[in-house]
């Protein structure tokens, strides 16, 4: 091959059958231009690999190899202006003298490079790069940022699929394609899963693991800092391809959030889960998040909330990412949460219950029906519970073994079974041994042909501890495809409440209406004119409670005094007992000015109070301009609560609910949603917290107004959406919930603004 490209004519005419699907998809309107890029990159026709070094153990080599190992359906040319011949084939000096016009990159040229040479490609009618260099914005440095704008510049003037910086490459099974420098995948076949990950070395050591327990991964793309194709432009794609049924995501930070939730609400419609690791629950792990791809982490809270809602799973390990695409691929999501148990150790049995508890998996009792035919097969002295500890039951009949899941497969009362045994790693070491294994997979087999294959209920296997899978039982288990391999009990209840709570969001989000941005608030709008400059700024009590009040919050009767004078004359016409507070968009916290004064039960009470705060605000900042005072209603006690708004670096508006006053800053016991939620989500958020209890009167109290509660949730959540490129928080606190009839009210309330965000 000395002196020529490489070139793997082997399977050429399976991989252009292959392709079909992707030029039909290039032609389609739905993914737009981005699907055609990320086809482009996925799927190239040739390739060129810049900056090949000799170094067998280099990851051009490396990259080199994998295309020769996976016969990839192209020439691969080596580009160095220092050798004549690299790795056994002609080495070209430039672009230029290559026999072909590439149709894809390897870029493994310095940072400050990679522009000029996105323009030489370009020129000559490249379609996509893959840059690998790192030495842009996760540096945190001014020569950093500004290397990355510039990339950006090119990309967006030369209209290449680029995948990076920063990252590590990407495998596509339908075209044989292999640019990571990653020579432990074991074998390229389409299948169920496609991932995207912002970790060039966690994404694809995941998809290594899912393969080698025999889940075929058809996509694997480490987008890095993503400043060409994100992570949705990725989505989009793997939601076209009909092979594919489930997206995994690693991700550092979320870019653009609204194309981010576009592409996984329509994976969500199409009925393909997008299971998520995401970094940046603590602060250290956003700070991770910044350093690694240079892009800002919001709080764990509102993309749990928010992408919640668009159908993301979230998960918090490497091996509960595994488990639960495990679970998805081989049984689906199971419609009903109740689990039957069958194991013949004690111990599992313990263990099952324990992460049972741990996760909220039901384990209800088996009904009368599958309890006598257990006492049948195995002894009326057989204490049924479950999980049902049967010792002995393997060594059984095939045929009695098929009874007893049958009696559970029959019983209303389960949703899904969970049957103790492990895959045998081998065919058997002696006789005894043989038949054993023989006994274990004629058990399983018979699963698939007698219950899941005719639409049963799902079956997943536990054991003791978690073992990986070996060449024989991956081969083994093709013949039961739809059982899972879900480990030890806490690996498998966590992985089925993940589940469990896809499928009620999947549900929930039915019944969210359409979240249409209708016109924004007249007040906000107003208020905008009048900002200084583009930093957030507050409003005052005043402004802030018109625009809540505009969207149907309950406020107590009020009005605003320039004087005391005024104060006075309010006071008498709204009547005692008053509340007056101190009014100034500087003063966020009025309690810690000494700007509320309660319970007053007369005019002379209310001049002394305006003088009062007036003298408090001055001791406590004689930087804050008073400028008036709020004469309201008191409001008899009632419930306190929080209820508000809070624009997330990352996912944008979420609403936040929960106990408020003083249980807010001891306990905070909040919840959080996306808006624009229906009544039953919010209903849902109220529960989320302990309120919920309080609400329905606790321990024999009478309960609060919970319909205004939701009421005023939606409210909030149609304010969040209608206002999402103004706001950037609000805050309401306190709510007070009444008796039920009552009503609730917002007693404070505080409306910050950016005017930047309508940029």
């Amino acid at each position: 091959m000395a002196g020529g490209p490489l070139q793997t004519s082997y399977g050429c005419a399976k991989i252009k059958k292959q392709l079909y699907f992707f030029k039909n998809q290039e032609r389609s309107n739905m993914g737009g231009e981005s699907t055609s890029k990320v086809n482009a990159l996925l799927n190239p026709k040739s390739v060129a690999i810049l900056g090949a070094r000799e170094n067998p153990m280099g990851w051009t080599a490396r990259i080199f190899a994998n295309y020769k190992r996976f016969k990839f359906c192209g020439p691969v040319w080596p580009v160095n202006p220092r050798f004549e011949e690299i790795w056994g084939v002609k080495c070209y000096s430039n672009l230029s003298d290559l026999p072909e016009i590439p149709d894809h990159l390897v870029v493994m040229r310095a940072a400050a490079s990679v522009t000029e040479i996105l323009r030489e490609a370009a020129d000559l009618g490249t379609r996509s790069a893959t840059v690998y260099a790192s030495g842009f914005s996760e540096l945190g440095t001014d020569k950093g940022r500004e290397l990355e704008e510039e990339l950006r510049l090119v990309i967006k003037e030369t209209d290449l699929a680029v995948c990076g910086p920063n990252c590590l490459g990407s495998l596509s099974a339908k075209g044989k394609s292999l640019s990571l420098p990653d020579d432990r995948i074991r074998e390229l076949v389409p299948g169920p899963v496609a991932m995207v990950g912002q970790s060039g070395t966690t994404t694809p050591g995941i998809g290594r693991t899912l393969i080698d327990r025999g889940i075929d991964v058809g996509y694997i793309v480490t987008s890095g800092n993503e400043v060409g194709l994100t992570t949705a432009d990725y989505i989009n794609y793997f939601v076209e391809d009909p092979e594919v049924k489930l997206v995994f995501c690693l991700i550092e930070a979320v870019r653009n959030s609204q194309q981010f939730l576009s592409a996984c609400r329509r994976a969500r419609d199409a009925g393909k889960p997008v299971v998520a690791l995401k970094m940046g629950v603590s602060a250290g792990g956003r700070a991770a998040a910044l350093a690694h791809t240079g892009s800002m982490a919001g709080s764990i809270e509102a993309f749990d909330a928010v992408a919640g809602n668009a159908g993301v799973i979230r998960v918090e390990s490497g091996d509960a990412a595994i488990d639960l695409i495990e679970l998805l691929v081989h049984a689906g999501v199971p419609e009903k949460d109740n689990v039957g148990v069958l194991v013949y150790s004690g111990g599992v049995r313990g263990l099952s219950l324990d992460a049972a508890d741990r996760y909220g998996v039901p384990l209800p009792e088996y009904s009368f029906q599958a309890t006598s035919k257990f006492k049948e097969i195995l002894g009326d002295d057989l204490r049924v519970t479950n999980p049902l500890d049967a010792p002995g039951f393997m060594n059984q009949k095939l045929e009695t073994i098929m009874d007893m899941v049958t009696a559970i497969q029959n019983d209303s009362n389960i949703g899904m079974i969970l049957f103790q045994e492990d895959l045998p790693p081998s065919e058997g070491i002696n006789d005894a041994n043989k038949r054993r294994t023989q006994r274990v997979l004629d058990t399983m087999i018979g699963f698939q042909k007698n219950f899941l294959s005719k639409g049963g209920k799902p079956i997943g296997l536990i054991s003791p501890t978690s073992s990986d899978l070996t060449t024989f039982s991956r081969e083994e288990r093709k013949k039961f495809p739809n059982i899972p391999v879900l480990n030890e009990p806490d690996r498998a209840f966590r992985a089925l409440r993940s589940a469990f709570n896809y499928r009620d969001t999947i549900r929930d989000s039915n019944k969210n209406p359409n979240l249409i941005k209708h016109k924004s608030n007249k007040i906000i709008l107003e208020s905008l004119k009048n900002a200084s400059n583009n930093e957030p700024f507050a409003l005052n009590e005043i402004k802030s409670k018109e625009i809540i009040s505009s969207y149907g919050l309950q406020i107590p009767i009020e009005k605003f005094a320039n004087t005391t004078k005024e104060a006075e004359n309010i006071a008498n016409e709204i009547g005692f007992p008053l509340v007056v507070k101190g009014v100034s968009a500087s003063m966020t916290h009025k309690s810690d000015a000494g700007a509320v004064i309660l319970n007053i039960e007369d005019t002379i009470g209310v001049k002394r109070a305006c003088e009062t705060i007036a003298l408090n605000v001055e001791k406590f900042d004689p930087a804050l301009k008073l400028e008036g005072w709020l004469i309201a209603q008191a409001i008899p006690k009632g419930l306190e609560l929080v209820l508000g708004i809070q624009n997330d670096a990352e996912m944008g508006p979420v609403i936040m609910f929960g106990l408020g006053g003083v249980w807010l800053e001891i306990i905070k016991d909040v919840s959080f949603c996306s808006p624009g939620m229906s009544r039953e989500c919010a209903q849902k958020l109220i529960y989320d917290t302990s309120a919920g209890q309080m609400i329905d009167g606790y321990r024999g109290n009478d309960p609060y107004d919970r319909e205004a509660i939701i009421d005023a949730i939606v409210a909030v959540g149609r304010l969040a959406a209608d206002n999402s490129d103004t706001i950037e928080s609000v805050d309401i606190n306190p709510f007070v919930a009444m008796p039920v009839g009552e009503g609730a009210f917002a007693l404070d309330a505080l409306v910050v603004l950016n005017a930047k965000k309508m940029d």
